[in-house]
């Protein structure tokens, strides 16, 4: 079934220095619930499909695309936290001290895994091989 991606924005700061919006222009992304718990809520689903997001710093206009195209098996577990299992790229906030990666907005490529804590706030990632590139400096 079709998984429409939102847009967001952050203030300066959040995430950038400056105020940034995440707008998807390309947005065909699927999911396949592939297993519930017994109460009927989602254990693990496949998220696929092509997903391209402008990036725009909100002060100076300056925009660009990046290909979030990536393939991602998703658990999510009973005490709230979720885990993806991701090959390709997808894209990634990080507040500042909340995860593995500094603060921006990054393409994270390749094959790895993103553990979320139950808040979705703390982010860890571990890589089997990739690469990551943080999208702030791209429109600074």
């Amino acid at each position: 079934m079709p998984a429409p991606q939102e847009g967001f924005e952050q203030p300066a700061g959040a995430r950038c220095d400056f105020a940034v919006r995440v707008q998807p222009v390309v947005d065909e992304v699927r999911k396949l619930v592939l297993a519930e718990y017994p109460d009927g809520s989602t254990r693990r689903e496949l998220y696929t499909g092509k997903l391209i997001d402008e990036v725009t710093n909100l002060d100076s206009g300056a925009v660009t695309r990046v290909d979030a195209s990536g393939t991602s098996l998703v658990e999510y577990a009973p005490d709230g936290s979720m885990t993806w299992y991701v090959t390709g790229p997808v894209l990634l906030g990080f507040r500042e001290n909340a995860g593995s990666l500094p603060r921006g907005i990054w393409i994270v490529d390749g094959v790895y895994v993103v553990e979320f804590d139950p808040t979705y706030v703390h982010k860890t990632i571990t890589m089997v091989h990739g690469s990551t590139h943080d999208v702030c400096t791209d429109v600074d």
